[in-house]
């Protein structure tokens, strides 16, 4: 056991190698009372600072972190059965395939569908793909909206995106946003009159 002592008392020195990222002989690993430490791996030994943790002395949460102690070689996940497929499932490039079980109340369909059917062949490490898919759950809003015009049916909009919600209880927010899209709207729209090319005068038509 490691000698206890006062808050008055001076530490004693730590051995040669012992802390952080230091060691012997340059492995990173460190030194107790007793002798060297466990020895990281031959092939890590290159890495400066690896291993410096193998010793549970020079560890702050050790033993917390064994607390409640691990269950060792019990499985506790087994993979499920495969889902079968009746509609497309999209998946990331990063993973083989789907998943065993996936969600099959909104299949991809019409414009949207084809936008992440686009995006899903892109990495998740790509912006594009991203973009893409917020893109389309935009497009979904009117294609669904499209849809219940078909079947007879009319939305109210005002209630489904929480207009109505948004004048009750948070009325000077719901003013600043229409504030702000009417002024982005109109800026663009300044912006591309002035791209507009100046219709010829009488004088600049009788000259050429």
């Amino acid at each position: 056991m490691e000698e206890q002592r006062g808050s008055g008392d001076t530490p004693s020195p730590k051995p040669a190698g012992a802390g952080g990222t230091g060691g012997t002989g340059g492995t990173g690993t460190a030194l107790t009372a007793g002798g060297s430490a466990p020895q990281p791996p031959a092939h890590l030994t290159h890495i400066k600072g690896w291993g410096a943790d193998l010793d549970h002395r020079n560890r702050p949460a050790y033993p917390m972190e064994r607390k409640p102690p691990r269950l060792g070689d019990v499985q506790l996940w087994t993979n499920p059965p495969q889902q079968q497929s009746h509609i497309e499932v999209f998946h990331s490039t990063e993973r083989p395939g789907i998943t065993p079980v996936f969600g099959t109340s909104a299949p991809p369909w019409g414009l949207s569908g084809l936008i992440r059917r686009f995006a899903y062949r892109l990495s998740e490490n790509d912006i594009r793909h991203w973009l893409l898919l917020l893109f389309a759950d935009r497009v979904n809003v009117v294609e669904g909206i499209g849809d219940d015009l078909v079947r007879g049916h009319v939305p109210n909009v005002l209630s489904e995106m929480g207009i109505k919600a948004e004048l009750q209880h948070n009325r000077a927010g719901f003013v600043t946003k229409v504030a702000v899209a009417t002024a982005v709207v109109g800026v663009a729209w300044w912006l591309l009159r002035r791209r507009e090319p100046a219709p010829l005068l009488q004088e600049d038509w009788e000259e050429d």
